[in-house]
């Protein structure tokens, strides 16, 4: 009688291969993931047509799918048409969150390393006071923020506005950054310091490229939310100091004929925004998972 012998591999590739009900059970996720995408997806879709509607067929109850197409919506955002320029807010906002980007890492990193290469005591309590921070509603430092403004010339101001989304999201990059920085062998720390490396050389040379994709990430998150602020941009800037989505709001008007253009302006405005996280999303998937496996 013949014998038939079944190498390990052959069990481990027969115990990994899904049975009928397997089957019919990661097609349906499959199925429900994709609907997921599409609830997410279809409003972007539908602002993204309705920005090439008129104004009267964008307003019709219930909307026309089939209605002509026209760029009478992104001529007015861009001025074409004799309205004001979006190029002098979308450099502001651009400077704003690029600059505030910058100084919120600059100083973000070095305390993120005390507190979790080199930890200082109660580092716990340290970070829940720096998230503490963000439990104030905007609102409520709203007036005495526009009086320091007002008494230090710096009302219409775009350097008030990166001082402020600096403070504002150093908080939140501190804690990212501290899980971040925990990941990083302290041996190679260590290493670098025995050389006769300082703290800047270690910070610059050792750590920053192995916590690069944490850095990726807590960037993009602060550009973010510096890019899409309109409650402080909207009080304490004018003419001169006016950013995108203040820009953005000058389109909504008493008439209600204004859908398609705040269509138009809102996927413009959002392109930014929408470029750096496609340049940087393989640094931001790691980065966002880099603290999760302990």
């Amino acid at each position: 009688m013949a014998t038939v012998t079944t190498t390990p591999a052959a069990t481990t590739a027969t115990a990994r291969r899904p049975g009928p009900g397997g089957r019919l059970r990661e097609s349906a996720l499959g199925i429900v993931a994709w609907l997921a995408g599409l609830v997410f997806v279809a409003p972007l879709l539908w602002m993204l047509l309705t920005s090439f509607h008129s104004e009267a067929d964008a307003a019709t109850n219930p909307p026309s799918v089939t209605a002509p197409l026209t760029l009478d919506s992104y001529r007015e955002f861009f001025g074409l048409t004799g309205g004001a320029s979006p190029w002098p807010a979308m450099i502001n906002s651009m400077t704003a969150s690029v600059v505030s980007t910058l100084l919120t890492l600059l100083l973000a990193v070095p305390a993120a390393y005390a507190l979790s290469i080199r930890p200082v005591k109660k580092w716990t309590d340290v970070l829940f006071f720096f998230l503490s921070t963000k439990m104030l509603p905007l609102v409520a430092g709203l007036l005495p923020i526009y009086l320091f403004a007002k008494n230090t010339g710096l009302l219409d101001n775009i350097w008030a506005l990166v001082i402020l989304y600096t403070a504002m999201n150093l908080p939140i990059a501190v804690w990212m950054m501290q899980s971040f920085l925990a990941e990083v062998p302290v041996e190679i720390i260590e290493a670098a310091q025995i050389d006769g490396a300082r703290l800047p050389t270690v910070l610059g040379r050792v750590v920053a490229p192995i916590a690069l994709p944490g850095i990726a990430a807590t960037a993009l998150i602060c550009f973010i939310f510096s890019w899409n602020e309109l409650l402080f941009a909207r009080v304490l800037t004018g003419v001169v100091a006016e950013t995108a989505p203040v820009f953005l709001t000058g389109f909504i008007t008493s008439q209600g004929l204004f859908l398609a253009k705040v269509c138009a302006a809102s996927l413009v405005i959002s392109l930014p925004v929408l470029a750096a996280g496609f340049a940087a999303q393989d640094k931001l998937v790691q980065g966002l998972s880099l603290g999760a496996v302990k």
